[in-house]
């Protein structure tokens, strides 16, 4: 596994990369984040066909074969859990931390349902390119000072006020308001933490992952989402959704997000 090798996937120069510090950081994290697909086909397959998926796999190697080597997306534990590598062998020194998406009624269940990092700078800041879209564009400090992306979604970290939790990753609402996404403890745990949920999500009958597949990645100026029965484009504030059959859904797994069918 090579960081160059990582990087060129991702769209920056190695030779760009030096000593730690946020610019570079910020770059790498809106890089991911507009390269990168957020993916789930490799657990719950093809909606339309008799592609099943290959399963997941949380080893570092396999994660960096996938990504990077064939070009695909993944979900959290892959894509954070590849990044952080990434960020270690850059000197960032990230502490990777257990985080819990929140369900409509705020239950943060399953335990360690996302995993994400902390990276210490001039102050530590979350750096996450392992959500769904909209995504964070850039670090967001623990401090509350918020951040906004170019896409217009607007980012903070808060206070948790809970007691399994720290801290939690809050985005606006267009009515001014917050939402919580996810809440966390600022405490580093090994990889060895994760794997138990990882498979459970992965695999579970009753898992939100291994239903119908999504597959969304950030643009400029927004994302796109492809569910099996839709196309969604968001520019902004404009939304866009159209219905698509099976066919138009597989070319624009190809020409939207760059995944060969059936994904390799």
């Amino acid at each position: 596994m090579n960081p160059d090798e990582y990087l060129t996937r991702i769209g920056v120069d190695p030779a760009q990369v030096t000593a730690p510090e946020y610019d570079t950081l910020a770059r790498l994290v809106a890089a991911h984040a507009t390269s990168v697909p957020f993916e789930t086909l490799a657990v719950a397959g093809d909606p339309h066909g008799t592609y099943e998926g290959t399963g997941v796999s949380f080893a570092v190697e396999d994660c960096f074969e996938k990504v990077v080597r064939r070009e695909r997306g993944g979900f959290c534990y892959e894509l954070n859990g590849l990044f952080g590598w990434l960020l270690d062998a850059l000197a960032y020194d990230p502490d990777r931390v257990a985080a819990m998406v929140l369900s409509d009624d705020g239950d943060p269940s399953p335990p360690a349902n996302h995993l994400t990092h902390v990276v210490e700078l001039d102050r530590r800041y979350v750096v996450d390119v392992g959500l769904g879209c909209p995504r964070p564009r850039e670090p967001i400090p623990l401090d509350g000072e918020s951040r906004t992306a170019a896409s217009g979604v607007e980012w903070r970290v808060a206070d948790s006020g809970r007691p399994d939790a720290t801290h939690r990753v809050q985005r606006r609402d267009p009515d001014g308001g917050w939402t919580d996404r996810y809440v966390f403890a600022d405490r580093h745990r090994p990889r060895s933490y994760f794997v138990a949920t990882c498979e459970y999500l992965a695999t579970a009958p009753e898992s939100g992952f291994t239903g119908d597949p999504v597959v969304a990645k950030s643009t400029a100026t927004g994302y796109l989402k492809l569910r099996p029965d839709a196309f969604i484009e968001v520019n902004g504030t404009d939304r866009t959704e159209r219905e698509i059959g099976p066919d138009e859904w597989r070319d624009l797994l190809e020409s939207e997000f760059e995944i060969a069918y059936p994904p390799a």
